[in-house]
């Protein structure tokens, strides 16, 4: 493992606006090194994971921007500068001393490369201190569903990508990649077409994204065992494998939000194929990626299926029974599902009560904590709790009386995690942070 100088160097963890003083560590830490309070800290995250009653309530910080904001960066800086990074987490975790802890994972390196079209990042895109965003696109029409049913991977490749990416717009000029079963006769023909300019510059388009993304990489692993040596654990939710539901699969990156609901109501046997097929590439992957980096979690952001995106009728035909039997594979192969429950699935519950008890991980955005707490305290271990825009604008003493609520009855028996009801912490002031995390401290005691 890394020694935690290697990457920052004569760092001054008190550059960043909000770091002018670090606080001595709280009276049950004082004493303790970097290793026991690791150990203390992933025990407590453990027991909680697994429905089990730890010593109090773990907290988990999922910082996000704010982390550049803190650590007196940009947010480009934050994502392309490890020892940079490293710094203001260092200076972050000793401010604030949660349990857990994590970055905004990505950046803008892959994407320059390849010409993305699908996100915009600090540095491209947007200005190097704006944040991350998502640009949806109807990349798939709903005259592809026969190519994508026929062959995912051969349209995905030939057709897709180039959409996508513009430079990769080369790969158009790709025959089937089905000749390739013809082994040296397919060769024989299909390489020298990669000779061509078009083709070869897409290639070494995605030559220069794979070495940047494999930087990216090694540079996030070196954070993480840097801060393991600080005494601060990373949690392992985004570190294995990622899933989408099926319908999510089909409509964030593919139809569109748009194109998904009409495909509803005008080609709905199509949608339900599609979702078939993409349920066994998703598992085969995720469930290989988990086995290869040792993180039996794989995480699952949904989007389209609560509340007020669709329909009970709807949720049941197109949305649940699918995403259930994906949840329901990745438990039987040890994988633990890690679902961020996006928007309000309060008329939902009664559905997710339906998965096996202590074997997943719900991160709730804006569903009533306390009901979810009611119906879901033996199905699963509860991610969530405070309102980002509380730690806006609230006054100190309503974040203590909401925070007291939500220990004494979403944290009751165990199995919760203290945290933001989202990932993403930008605009958040430092002040009502402390404030929180103190009263988490102190009314989250067992």
């Amino acid at each position: 493992m890394p020694h935690l100088a290697v990457f920052c160097g004569d760092i001054d963890f008190g550059k960043g606006p909000f770091m002018s003083s670090i606080p001595v560590a709280h009276a049950e830490d004082q004493g303790k090194t970097p290793q026991q309070l690791y150990a203390e800290r992933s025990k407590r995250l453990d027991d909680a994971m697994h429905l089990r009653q730890p010593d109090r309530i773990p907290i988990f910080l999922m910082l996000g921007h704010l982390l550049a904001d803190l650590g007196g960066i940009t947010r480009l800086k934050m994502y392309e500068d490890t020892q940079a990074a490293l710094a203001a987490l260092k200076a972050t975790t000793e401010q604030f001393q949660p349990d857990a802890v994590e970055r905004f994972p990505g950046g803008p390196g892959m994407s320059r490369f390849l010409g993305d079209q699908m996100t915009k990042w600090p540095g491209y895109g947007r200005g190097e201190n704006e944040s991350f965003q998502y640009v949806e696109s109807e990349f798939m029409k709903a005259e592809d569903y026969d190519a994508f049913l026929e062959d995912p991977a051969d349209w995905a490749i030939r057709k897709y990508l180039p959409r996508v990416f513009t430079n990769l717009k080369g790969l158009e000029m790709l025959p089937r990649l089905g000749m390739a079963l013809l082994g040296y006769y397919g060769m024989a023909d299909y390489l020298p077409m990669l000779n061509m300019p078009p083709l070869a510059s897409a290639l070494e388009a995605l030559v220069q994204g794979a070495r940047v993304q494999g930087q990216a990489i090694q540079g996030h692993i070196a954070i993480v065992q840097a801060m393991a040596e600080a005494g601060y654990p990373f949690t392992p939710f985004f570190m294995g494998g990622h899933v989408s539901a099926p319908f999510d699969f089909m409509g964030d990156t593919l139809r569109g939000m748009r194109g998904i609901f009409l495909d509803i109501r005008r080609c709905p046997d199509k949608l339900l194929a599609a979702q078939e097929k993409v349920i066994p590439i998703m598992l085969e992957t995720t469930i290989g990626t988990c086995k290869a980096r040792h993180v039996p979690f794989a995480i699952a952001p949904l989007h389209r299926g609560s509340d007020g995106f669709m329909s009970l009728p709807v949720f049941e035909r197109f949305y649940w029974p699918q995403l259930k039997r994906l949840l329901l594979a990745l438990i039987d192969n040890g994988i633990t599902p890690v679902v961020i429950w996006e928007g309000t699935w309060d008329q939902r519950l009664q559905y997710l009560a339906e998965l096996p008890k202590g074997k997943t991980v719900g991160l709730f955005q804006s569903s009533d904590i306390f009901k979810v707490k009611e119906i879901l305290s033996d199905t699963m271990c509860i991610v969530g709790g405070m309102p980002v825009s509380m730690l806006f604008g609230a006054t100190p003493e309503e974040i203590r009386a909401h925070t007291k609520k939500v220990c004494e009855v979403a944290g009751k028996g165990g199995g919760f995690i203290m945290s933001t009801d989202i990932g993403e912490m930008e605009g958040c002031r430092p002040d009502l942070i402390k404030v929180w995390i103190d009263a988490t401290r102190e009314f989250g005691n067992y």
